[in-house]
């Protein structure tokens, strides 16, 4: 083959991959936020039953510890005793009562009202989440500390992902070691970084009340913001097994008084705070969570809360946690059909990986855990993108990489259109009669080209040839050159000049505002075996 040849062939290439990653319509494209999930199903429906049933049992007979005074001045009215252990019980009618008037169907909004999501039914939304204390180096494997320059850089890489669909808060800034400053800056820097809808937590409601102040101020006033609230609250109001946490609950209190939506996240670990039995784990999942919902309907009726089953798995040969394992994927995608035997909104985790960077195991950890969470319907899957190190270390180009699995995905949970027209007879008569015996030109293979079909964004599907002729790139290359253009350019501007002034004027903001339009210089790192496991 002549230069010139090849040449136009490598041309006709590049060309094809452009018309492919050219933006499509939401109308045309082959997966959408939200998509209708459940053709997966962990547990039988009467399994199911007996989950509920045994949860009801925990809560009536065993209860929860260290209820607050004014967790107490809203559910004993409603039927709550007091056990002769100190522990409060809650009577299985109020359960039932509380899971019929909870909030259901209730948007969680982005400041960008194109990123709204709509997460009850089967639907499903992807996310981050976590706490991870370290940013993973992609080529050394090299663990160092996290810190706001972080925490604003994944908001705005996850705000140009398209298969991410929200944001919360991934890692833990550790140049900011006073709380208050923590847990203020953290929720600025995700608001500043992306307009999906954020989620983030707080650790004494002082700190929430002050942010809440801020989040007013992005939205034009209280009324607006209560009107169209873009960030929720990520509450462990738990400590497993089946104690309540006081500051936590202080928090979800203010939270509710707020306006914010909430999160009520048990994450009892099997093996540790939690049985070990599958099974046993989802039940104090459930009895802890359902606590929360009652808890919520007591301070205000159907206020918008998230049943937000996360239960981890240890490595029972360790205690260590195991993120990435099957018994992992399992319970969440079980989680998510309990949310759906109540009817609530539910979120639950999926895509922690073990390994302690972006590698096959990563891949292959997240891939399966993916398919059977989101086949199974969970509404909002959170710590989808970039975690590993079993939720210590996070990765940016992790994220990028994720954004491909997360697509793929939502591809399966799409699943087969069967219709008169794409059972296409038509289609294959004209191919074998008279026609040119296969189906590359076809008007339908045409038509279907983008629509049904979806492309990785920086997976490699070249020919052993063509991947030679570009010179062998590796994945995670094309992953670092891809958050390097990100990082680069892309410099959200959604919150007023004046109105981040007058933030800034308030409150303690230590991110400069000329590190929000430019890129930070790199940052030391660690050696990955200094970490302590």
């Amino acid at each position: 083959m002549s230069d010139a040849q090849q040449a136009g062939r490598r041309g006709g290439r590049e060309a094809r991959r452009a018309l492919r990653a050219a933006p499509l319509a939401l109308d045309v494209r082959p997966v959408n936020p939200g998509m209708v999930s459940g053709r997966y199903a962990a547990l039988t429906d009467a399994e199911v039953m007996k989950v509920h049933l045994a949860a009801l049992d925990v809560l009536e007979n065993i209860g929860l510890a260290d209820a607050i005074p004014s967790c107490l001045d809203v559910l004993l009215p409603k039927g709550c005793t007091i056990s002769d252990e100190g522990r409060l019980l809650f009577p299985r009618g109020l359960i039932e009562d509380t899971v019929a008037m909870a909030g259901r169907n209730f948007v969680l909004h982005g400041q960008d009202p194109k990123h709204d999501m709509e997460p009850w039914g089967k639907k499903v939304y992807f996310g981050t989440a976590g706490a991870a204390v370290y940013i993973i180096d992609p080529i050394t494997g090299e663990y160092r500390e996290s810190l706001s320059q972080d925490a604003y850089d994944i908001a705005r890489l996850v705000d140009t992902m398209e298969h991410i669909h929200f944001y919360q808060r991934a890692v833990v800034p550790r140049d900011l070691p006073d709380p208050a400053e923590m847990d203020i800056n953290t929720c600025y820097l995700s608001v500043s970084g992306t307009t999906k809808h954020v989620g983030t937590s707080w650790v004494h409601p002082d700190h929430l009340e002050a942010s809440l102040k801020m989040l007013h101020q992005i939205a034009g006033g209280e009324q607006q913001w209560r009107a169209r609230p873009f960030v929720s609250q990520s509450n462990c109001f738990v400590v497993p097994p089946l104690k309540f946490a006081a500051d936590a609950c202080r928090c979800l209190e203010m939270a509710v008084h707020g306006g914010m939506p909430v999160l009520l996240l048990s994450a009892g670990q099997a093996g540790a705070t939690a049985p070990a039995a599958l099974a046993g784990a989802l039940v104090q999942e459930v009895a802890e969570v359902l606590a929360g919902l009652a808890y919520v309907n007591a301070i205000k009726p159907g206020h918008p809360a998230i049943f937000g089953l996360w239960p981890f798995v240890s490595d029972l040969r360790s205690g260590a946690m195991s993120g990435g394992s099957p018994e992992q994927a399992l319970l969440s995608a079980a989680c998510g059909q309990m949310a759906h035997f109540y009817d609530l909104t539910g979120g639950t985790s999926s895509g922690i990986s073990d390994s302690k960077m972006p590698d096959a195991q990563a891949g292959a950890e997240k891939g399966y855990n993916h398919a059977l969470v989101g086949n199974a319907g969970a509404n909002l899957i959170y710590e989808a993108a970039g975690m590993h190190g079993s939720l210590l270390g996070f990765s940016l180009e992790g994220v990028v990489l994720d954004n491909d699995i997360i697509g793929a995905v939502q591809r399966t949970i799409k699943g087969i259109e069967v219709s008169d027209e794409t059972l296409s007879l038509d289609t294959i008569r004209s191919a074998v009669i008279g026609g040119p015996g296969h189906y590359l030109g076809s008007p339908q293979t045409l038509e279907l080209m983008q629509t049904e079909y979806i492309y990785p964004a920086i997976g490699d599907r070249l020919s052993p040839k063509e991947w030679n002729e570009v010179g062998r790139p590796m994945i995670v290359d094309q992953a670092i050159a891809k958050v390097r253009d990100v990082l680069d350019r892309h410099f959200p501007d959604h919150i007023p000049e004046d109105v981040d002034a007058a933030i800034r004027a308030e409150l303690p903001i230590s991110f400069p505002r000329d590190r929000m339009i430019s890129r930070a210089a790199p940052v030391a790192t660690i050696p990955v075996e200094s970490i302590a496991v």
